[in-house]
C-alpha cells in the first residue's frame, strides 16, 4: 500500500483549516481506505480484541500441563484441654501450649487425564481460530460497505459532471430560445418548458450533492478517517483491468478462502472437540504428589508435646468419578446432537455461499453486456440529439421534440456512467463473498 500517500492526505485533511490543501479535498484509492479502517475503525476493533482474548484463553488452557504447587501457612491460638472417664467423671485439666503453627507445601502433576488437557486446549485454540475468522468476516463486511460508499461516491461524482454538462447544454439552448423568442419566431411557451426543464436539472445537482455529502461521512466515519475528511475516489479505478475468470474458479475460491464457510467449519471442529471433552470424563485422572508438612505442637499425645512434627511423602494419585458412568451418557447425546448441528449448518452455509457466487458472477457478466449497450444508446442519443437541436434550429422540430431528445439523452448518459460503476460493484462483489477482498 501507498502509506506515504495516505499519510499526506490525511495531513493535508488535518491542515485545511490553516489554508493547506485547499478544500480539504484527498484523492485516496480503495485500498488506502481499507488500510485506514483496518487500524482505525471502531466497528473492528471489538472484534480484534476478542481475538486477542480468545489467544490468551488458549495460553491459560495449556497452564493446565503445568504441575499445580500450593501452600498452607496457619497461626492459631489452642484453648486448655481436658480429660474424664468414660461416664464423665473424674475430671482434669490438660495444658496445652497455646501457640500452633502450621506449614504445608505440596505439588501435583498431572500425568493422564483422559486426554482431558488435551482436549481443553485444542477446543481453545479451535476457538481462537474461530474469533480469527470472525474477525475476517467482520473486516470483510466493513471493507465492502466501504467499497459501496466509495463507488456510490465515484457513481454520484459522475452523475454530477453529466448533470452539470446537461445543464450547460440546456442554458445554451435557452440563450438560442430567448434571441429567437426577440426574432419572433419562437413562443414564451417553449422558454417556459425548457426553463422547466433546467430547473430539474438544477434540483437534480441539489440532491447528487446532498447524497455525496452523506455518502462520504459514511465512508469516513466507517474507515475511521479524521471528521471533515472529503474523500475524492482516484480516477484510475475505472481504467483497472478486471479479470473475467470461470465460475469455477470464484467456487473453489470461495471453498477455501470465504469467512463463513471457514466459521461454520470451525464450529464442527468446536463441536467435536467439545465432545472429546465430555467423554474425558468417563476415564481416571492419575498425577504425581509431594508434599511437605510441619506441624506444631503435637497434640496426638498426652500430655501434648510442645514441639514440631514435619514428614513429607511423595507418591501417584488416582482418582475416578464414579457418578460419570451415568451422568455421562446424556452429555455425549448432546455433544453429538451439536455436531450434528453444525456440519448441517455448515453445509448450509456452504451451499449459501454458493448459490450467491453463481448471482453474482451472472451479474459480474451481465454488466459487461450492459455497458455494451448503453455505450451504443448514449451514442445513438447524442446522434438524436444533435438531429433534432439541427431541425428545431431549422424550425423542423417542435420545442417538446427537444425535451425528449434532451431527456433521453441524459437518461442514456447517467445508465452508462452507472453500467461502468456496476462492473466494478460486481467485481469487489465476488471478491467479498469468496473472502478475498
Amino acid at each position: 500500500m501507498n502509506n506515504l500517500r495516505l499519510l499526506t492526505g490525511l495531513l493535508c485533511v488535518a491542515l485545511a483549516g490553516d489554508g493547506v490543501c485547499s478544500y480539504g479535498r484527498t484523492v485516496m484509492t480503495l485500498e488506502e481506505i481499507f488500510e485506514s479502517a483496518e487500524a482505525n475503525s471502531a466497528q473492528l476493533r471489538p472484534y480484534i480484541t476478542a481475538g486477542k482474548e480468545a489467544e490468551q484463553a488458549t495460553d491459560v488452557a495449556r497452564n493446565d500441563r503445568l504441575p499445580e504447587i500450593t501452600t498452607s501457612l496457619s497461626l492459631s491460638y489452642i484453648g486448655d484441654g481436658f480429660t474424664t472417664k468414660r461416664n464423665f467423671t473424674d475430671y482434669q485439666k490438660a495444658p496445652i501450649p497455646h501457640l500452633g503453627t502450621g506449614l504445608t507445601l505440596n505439588v501435583s502433576q498431572p500425568i493422564y487425564t483422559g486426554g482431558a488437557i488435551k482436549a481443553g486446549i485444542e477446543l481453545a485454540e479451535l476457538k481462537s481460530t474461530a474469533a480469527r475468522f470472525e474477525t475476517d468476516m467482520q473486516r470483510d463486511n466493513i471493507r465492502f460497505s466501504l467499497a459501496g460508499f466509495y463507488l456510490d461516491i465515484y457513481k454520484c461524482y459522475n452523475l454530477r459532471g453529466v448533470i452539470e454538462s446537461n445543464i450547460a447544454q440546456a442554458r445554451k439552448v435557452l440563450a438560442e430560445m430567448n434571441a429567437r423568442y426577440e426574432q419572433g419566431v419562437a413562443l414564451q411557451n417553449d422558454i417556459t418548458r425548457y426553463e422547466l426543464l433546467v430547473s430539474n436539472l438544477e434540483l437534480q445537482l441539489i440532491k447528487i450533492n446532498n447524497t455525496i455529502d452523506i455518502l462520504n461521512d459514511n465512508l469516513v466515519t466507517t474507515a475511521g478517517l479524521p471528521v471533515g475528511t472529503v474523500i475524492e475516489p482516484d480516477s484510475a479505478i475505472l481504467s483497472r483491468s478486471l479479470p473475467v475468470t470461470t465460475e469455477s474458479a470464484w467456487q473453489q475460491a470461495a471453498e477455501v478462502n470465504a469467512p463463513a464457510i471457514r466459521l461454520a467449519r470451525s464450529g464442527v471442529d468446536i463441536s467435536r472437540a467439545a465432545e472429546r471433552l465430555t467423554r474425558s470424563e468417563r476415564l481416571p485422572k492419575i498425577g504425581l504428589q509431594a508434599t511437605w508438612t510441619i506441624d506444631g505442637p503435637i497434640l496426638v499425645e498426652v500430655p501434648p508435646i510442645d514441639r514440631n512434627l514435619s514428614y513429607w511423602y511423595v507418591g501417584v494419585g488416582v482418582s475416578y468419578n464414579i457418578s460419570s458412568i451415568f451422568k455421562t451418557d446424556k452429555s455425549l447425546t448432546k455433544s453429538r446432537t451439536a455436531i450434528r448441528q453444525a456440519s448441517e449448518r455448515y453445509d448450509a452455509v456452504c451451499e449459501s455461499v454458493s448459490l450467491g457466487v453463481r448471482a453474482d458472477y451472472v451479474r459480474y457478466l451481465e454488466a459487461y453486456e450492459e455497458l455494451k449497450t448503453q455505450q451504443k444508446s448514449v451514442e445513438l442519443a447524442e446522434r438524436n440529439y444533435r438531429t433534432t437541436s439541427t431541425r428545431y434550429s431549422a424550425d423542423m422540430a417542435l420545442i417538446t421534440d427537444m425535451l425528449d431528445a434532451a431527456n433521453a439523452k441524459l437518461d442514456a448518459e447517467q445508465q452508462l456512467e452507472n453500467a461502468r460503476i456496476n462492473i466494478i460493484y460486481y467485481y469487489y462483489k465476488l471478491l467479498f463473498i469468496t473472502g478475498q477482498i
